[in-house]
């Protein structure tokens, strides 16, 4: 697989205190690449010089070969979607008018939306499942049902890379799971380029082929998920004991704390 995202000799500090020194990887095109790593070690950060928010200090970010700097907005937005941390916005959109905002870095001179871009929409509503709340404002339906939402505008923008914040930390186990299933399905059916901060470490062994793990001191791993998110490094990098057990060929990893006792 080609090389879609590629970061290298990466450096970046808030009021000249380091947050990432030196980091280098790439992302194929059609992988799905998890960012793990205790709070406070970059994982926003990172995503943000991803997405240009932020602007490197040292190194280099391209997508598909071109630096990112060198991207306008509207040509950037045409290659990255992102999806952030669940919220609820200040104003009270519909469904359909916030998963249509996606279509934005598409539109013509006039700003109208094309029946392509209607078509697109629907679509995108139709994947995940939430096209019976198009006409529901935002402040009106679930939690999971908001994130499922915020993924179908992602889907909507037509990105080959979709970057997400944490899209599961405020869901319950069915939910968590069904946003994975989500953006598996598009990774494997639509060619779509998964980059996903998460703190759900079994969930990443499930789904994603490859992880990128940060530690506190700035060091970090990076390789295929099962050769990374060993009990060693995890215990390294967050700096908690674990508990690991294999059921057939997986491997799950819990964290345990001072009162665990296995007599119980």
């Amino acid at each position: 697989m080609n090389s879609l995202v590629n970061v290298k000799n990466l450096g970046f500090a808030y009021n000249k205190n380091a947050i990432i020194e030196d980091m280098s990887f790439d992302v194929s095109a059609g992988s799905f690449l998890a960012i793990a790593g205790p709070n406070g070690a970059g994982k926003t950060t990172l995503l943000n010089l991803v997405c240009g928010i932020l602007k490197p200090d040292s190194g280099q970010i391209t997508i598909d070969s071109v630096p990112i700097k060198n991207y306008s907005y509207k040509n950037l937005a045409r290659k990255i979607a992102v999806v952030r941390q669940e919220f609820i916005p200040s104003f009270d959109f519909t469904v359909s008018d916030t998963v249509s905002m996606a279509r934005t870095p598409y539109l013509g001179i006039l700003g109208f939306e094309s029946d392509e871009d209607k078509d697109i929409v629907a679509q995108a509503l139709e994947i995940t499942e939430t096209i019976h709340l198009a006409s529901r404002p935002l402040s009106q339906i679930s939690s999971g049902e908001r994130q499922r939402v915020f993924i179908a505008r992602a889907f909507a923008q037509n990105t080959p890379i979709i970057l997400l914040d944490e899209p599961t930390s405020f869901l319950d186990l069915r939910h968590q799971v069904e946003i994975y299933d989500l953006l598996k399905k598009a990774q494997l059916e639509n060619n779509k380029t998964i980059i996903a901060i998460t703190h759900d470490i079994n969930l990443t062994m499930q789904y994603c082929e490859k992880t990128l793990l940060l530690c506190p001191d700035k060091n970090y791993h990076i390789g295929a998920t099962l050769d990374v998110l060993t009990k060693d490094k995890i215990e390294q990098a967050f700096g908690v004991r674990t508990l690991k057990a294999d059921i057939g060929s997986r491997s799950i990893i819990m964290p345990v704390g001072k009162f665990f006792n296995t007599t119980n």
